[in-house]
């Protein structure tokens, strides 16, 4: 018998395990498991059998304890991040509510492109039992469950019935993952009696593999159509996004950029694209941007957008452009290169910014253009310098921000992700290296920071060890999810955790009165069914959970930080923030929000007005 026929017995779960731990990726020259190993909270619905199979390859495959199955799933959202799409984590969950609790990390996941895969119990294929322990029992549909509500927020859903459909399942989810277009969560629903279901499975089946990144090169045609677009520009800008970093592409975008003198701005996903001072940097743009940014975009009058989903936070909800503004839309997905009637690249960054660099060969911006750009960027760097001095004001987070700036190492890793700190890291961050910047807002997820930052740190101890993560985290984010303090103290993967306290939900306090409303319900203050006003010290939760921790004042923040930096251990420090005054108030473009068409208050009309006053602007596409 050769061995195209050779077999071996094994359970499904073991055969998942198996396969996940033959598979390879080259990273740098290196060649390195593609799958870093997996979060897991055991229970009934995955212990017996996929527990059985994760300890005999414990050694390769590393299973992280998390506390909170949303928070796995965010933990192995950092990872990807850190890793940039090229190695993954796998979460698994058991039936039922721990399956549940995976379904908004999920949608973080799918939301911002991300590999993650997701192993979870399910109802017991002979239904024999049935109905068993939190199955969720549909009378006119017995196949319909809690799984089910996954297929909405993955790029690849499958339940398994037969042990042999992993031969074909495995291989596409891990084909969805590592795919740059189609990049995103995969789901596989696991029976609790189908995991422990014996096969003979094909021994090459578990053979090594190694696995490429894709790079589809663009078409000709259109790399051609769109250097004669840009060969039109007297005003042209380029739009950096997150999907510049997937596809290694910086370098290229640099050079592009500078061999044409065309002015760079980065959207939320595209911090760190550019460092802070280089001179074709100008700022983050958007609801959450910059003046310099935000100005040259409303005069642009052909827009390069690499690698980027055009989210209404980039494009002031589609106001933030001349509406006579051409877009050419480079972006290895469809989709999103076509968006807002925008003349299409579709490719890979990385090989189509050096094509389409070689078709506008000869072309430069005028300086003039280019030149005004950097002087609006120069105000805006002065405005920044200000803001997040200490002592301008009431203690606030750009301020808390400026400190941390000044003191850390520039290969460090920031996270921040909901409430009102992605902004203000967005607008007042000087990025001092490459790839430093993980602001979660595709799902813009409270309690993604603490776990978010885990995984980040996780993925940052195989590359760059001696770094540190550095999450920002307001108190509504911290009580809503804090536990990976703990997972990160127990797994010795040290987070600097800097907890600005102001007092509820400040950001959405603002929009509310921003919006002629009064402030209800966001604010601990002005809640009224808080009938007992107390305050959370978030140093004691901390120290509670194994960290070293500290409460200062925005003053003593500096040296605070330095202890933190010192320490081996997570180091959390809290300190309070102004929940009114001290925001950035400006580099803000328009933000479609629903505000009421009628109502009985004065200063709620007249902020609908206002608020509608803008709308004339907006790029109306699809």
């Amino acid at each position: 018998m050769g061995r195209a026929d050779e077999t071996i017995t094994l359970t499904t779960a073991q055969a998942i395990i198996r396969y996940l731990a033959a598979q390879y990726i080259e990273i740098d020259g290196v060649r390195t498991r593609v799958c870093g190993g997996g979060f897991g909270i055991f229970g009934h619905g995955n212990v017996t059998c996929l527990g059985e199979a994760l300890y005999d390859h414990k050694d390769v495959l590393p299973l992280y304890r998390g506390q909170n199955e949303q928070g796995m799933g965010f933990a192995a959202a950092g990872y990807a991040k850190a890793h940039l799409r090229r190695r993954f984590m796998f979460c698994t969950a058991s039936a039922g509510p721990g399956t549940a609790n995976l379904l908004t990390s999920a949608a973080l996941a799918h939301a911002n492109r991300l590999p993650m895969l997701m192993l979870c119990g399910d109802a017991f294929l002979t239904r024999l039992p049935d109905p068993v322990l939190q199955q969720l029992e549909h009378f006119g549909n017995p196949t319909f469950g809690v799984n089910d509500a996954f297929k909405a927020v993955s790029r690849f859903w499958d339940r398994i019935t037969h042990p042999a459909q992993i031969i074909q399942s495995l291989p596409a989810a891990l084909a969805t993952m590592l795919d740059p277009a189609d990049c995103g969560p995969a789901f596989i629903g696991l029976p609790q009696d189908v995991q422990g279901w014996s096969y003979d499975y094909p021994v090459s089946f578990f053979d090594e593999k190694v696995h490429r990144i894709r790079r589809q090169a663009a078409d000709a045609d259109e790399i051609a159509e769109a250097a004669a677009l840009l060969k039109t520009a007297k005003r042209p800008m380029i739009i950096a996004g997150g999907g510049v970093q997937y596809s290694d592409a910086v370098a290229e975008l640099t050079s592009f950029a500078e061999a044409h003198n065309i002015p760079v701005v980065e959207t939320i996903a595209g911090r760190a694209n550019m460092v802070n001072d280089h001179a074709l940097n100008i700022g983050p743009i958007g609801v959450t941007g910059s003046d310099c940014a935000n100005t040259i975009a409303e005069e642009a009058d052909v827009i390069l957008a690499v690698g980027t989903r055009l989210q209404d936070f980039t494009t002031g909800s589609w106001t933030a452009f001349a509406k006579d503004a051409r877009i050419i839309g480079l972006n290895v997905g469809r989709h999103d290169a076509a968006k807002h009637m925008s003349m299409t690249v579709v490719g890979d960054a990385k090989l189509a910014l050096v094509e389409l660099g070689a078709a506008a060969s000869g072309y430069s911006a005028p300086s003039d253009w280019t030149k005004r750009s950097q002087s609006e960027r120069v105000k805006w760097n002065d405005y920044v310098a200000e803001n997040t001095r200490v002592g301008n004001g009431p203690a606030s987070y750009a301020q808390a921000i400026g400190v941390v700036n000044d003191l850390c190492d520039p290969r460090d890793r920031v996270v921040a992700a909901a409430g009102g700190l992605p902004a203000e890291v967005t607008a007042n961050w000087k990025t001092l290296d490459i790839g430093t910047v993980d602001v979660e807002f595709g799902f813009s997820c409270m309690g993604y920071e603490i776990a978010g930052g885990w995984g980040a740190r996780i993925a940052q101890a195989q590359i760059e060890p001696d770094r540190d993560t550095i999450v920002f985290t307001g108190d509504g984010s911290y009580m809503l999810m804090n536990s990976d303090i703990y997972s990160s103290v127990l797994t010795d993967k040290k987070l600097i955790i800097l907890v600005l306290d102001n007092g509820g939900f400040a950001v959405i306090n603002k929009l509310q009165n921003n919006t002629g409303n009064e402030s209800f319900n966001n604010l601990i203050a002005d809640t009224p069914t808080a009938t007992r006003q107390v305050s959370v010290d978030f140093e004691a939760h901390a120290r509670a959970m194994g960290a070293e921790a500290e409460t200062v004042e925005m003053s003593g923040l500096g040296e605070a930080f330095k202890r933190a930096k010192a320490s081996d251990k997570t180091y959390v420090i809290c300190a309070k923030v102004d929940p009114y005054d001290g925001w950035t108030t400006e580099g803000h473009t328009w933000w479609e929000v629903g505000t009421p068409h009628i109502t009985e208050s004065a200063k709620v009309r007249d902020a609908h007005v206002d608020q509608e006053s803008t709308r004339a602007r907006q790029r109306k596409g699809v």
